[in-house]
Order: structure tokens, then sequence, then C-alpha cells
């Protein structure tokens, strides 16, 4: 199996699924086509992520999802325009970003299982570990972060705000599958933590929860903010401030071009 075929039917399905349409918006399109990475199983990451002061041990290697693993590919769907500068505004979270959120992230599910099944369907074996019954998170810590394993595949590195910074922004949503074929990694153009993190430091001033410092993010203030703030308002949720308005918001601040 060729990667770049995968890449292909990804990319048609996110430009042509009604999944990836918001009807109620004007059949605003939710996500533009993906940035792909190959995570090898062999990284020395996956178990640097157990250690207590990153994920946890609770955080499961890829052969413990899935036996014969040898690759996951990691994937980065950007919000469309539409969706990102409609949250640019000050206060309440745009209705479109709200949208994207939440129907987003059922669409963001479809795509994992079309990967699953593109896999299956070329006589391997794939696993979703996002989709599993066995996905847990406890106290804002996952057995499986979609983040960290974007980190291993090469796609981008924390910002302060602690969202993904890709070389096509921070807005956007992350999801990944576990396969037992073997694909080259994808080669790393960064060593750290937060390489690709200018240390601007606008998103402080955009999150309303005032959680976010020069220190990073306070996850437990943020999920109190949506929790209590958004939830009670609307079954969608999402805040999305600290990803729109900012210079990572589409691109990687960091590039030189």
């Amino acid at each position: 199996m060729v990667l770049h075929r995968i890449k292909e039917q990804i990319d048609s399905l996110v430009l042509t699924s009604p999944q990836n349409v918001v009807t109620d918006l004007g059949m605003i399109r939710i996500f533009d086509p993906p940035l792909v990475g190959v995570a090898s199983v062999e990284d020395a990451l996956w178990d640097k992520f157990k250690e207590a002061d990153v994920v946890g041990p609770q955080h499961m290697s890829p052969q413990e999802w899935l036996v014969g693993a040898k690759s996951v590919i990691s994937y980065f769907i950007p919000f469309t325009l539409p969706v990102r500068s409609a949250n640019r505004c000050e206060g309440e979270t745009a209705t479109e970003w709200l949208y994207g959120r939440y129907e987003g992230e059922m669409f963001n599910n479809v795509l994992r299982r079309f990967i699953v099944d593109i896999v299956e369907k070329a006589g391997g074996q794939a696993l979703a570990p996002s989709c599993d019954n066995g996905f847990r998170v406890v106290d804002l810590r996952s057995n499986w972060s979609e983040r960290h394993v974007a980190f291993v595949a090469g796609l981008g590195t924390f910002g302060l705000s602690r969202s993904m910074v890709t070389n096509v922004g921070s807005a956007g949503r992350l999801g990944s599958v576990i396969v037992t074929f073997e694909f080259e990694p994808t080669q790393r153009p960064y060593e750290q933590f937060e390489e690709y993190c200018n240390k601007c430091g606008a998103c402080i001033p955009r999150c309303p929860a005032l959680a976010i410092d020069e220190n990073g993010k306070d996850n437990a203030l943020c999920k109190k903010y949506i929790n209590e703030t958004l939830l009670r308002h609307t079954p969608r949720y999402g805040c999305g401030k600290c990803q729109t308005g900012i210079p990572c918001e589409e691109s990687n601040p960091t590039r030189p071009f």
C-alpha cells in the first residue's frame, strides 16, 4: 500500500463529503484537506510519553492498542476560512466555530473510520484509538493523545496554548490511525516541544477563561469555562479563541516564508 494513495482518498473525502458541510449556515465546508504524517511504532518517544510529567503511564503505545502495529498515520485537518474568521471576534464563541468543533469532530470520526476501511480493504489491520471502546480520558489525561501523536509524526509542535502549531496553523483538529502496514516515517523538522511557537503571547489575552499565561495553559480552568459558560446554552461545545486571531492561526510563525 502506498501512502500517497491514502492521502488522495482522504483529500477527496474532505472536499466532497456532505458530512463536512454545515447546511444550517449556508453550506459552509468545515475542513480543508489535511496534512498527513507517519510515525514509526519503534520511535523512542512512545516510551517518553508514559512519563508522569509528559502524558502519563496510562498512555498506551501503538502496539498496546494493536498487535502487529508497524506505523501510525496522523493528520491535521485545518478549519476553513469561514470557520476561522468568524471566531476572530471578541466575546462569545462564533456559531461557525461551535459547529466546526461539534459537527466537525463527528466528521473527524468519519475520517478516522474511512482510513481504517482503506487499510482493511488493502489486506491490513487498522485501529483508531479515539474511536475505540478502550479510549479513556481521566483527570484531563487520555490514554491516546492525538497532539502527542502528531508531534511524533512530524506534523507540528505545541504552542503556549498547548494547541498544535503546524505549517498550516493551529486552528483545526487532529486524528490518527494505527496500522499494520509499514510506511516510511515522516522526518521531524524540529527537536523541541514548542519549537514552532514564537512566544508572542497573542493567545494569552484571547483566552476568556484566563487559562493561559507565559508558562502555558491551565487545562482545568479551560474546561471549567467551557462547562459552566458554554454548555449551559448549547449542546455544541468549544471555544477556540486561542487558535484564532493570532499569528499561528493559519501558518507556522517561525517559518521564514
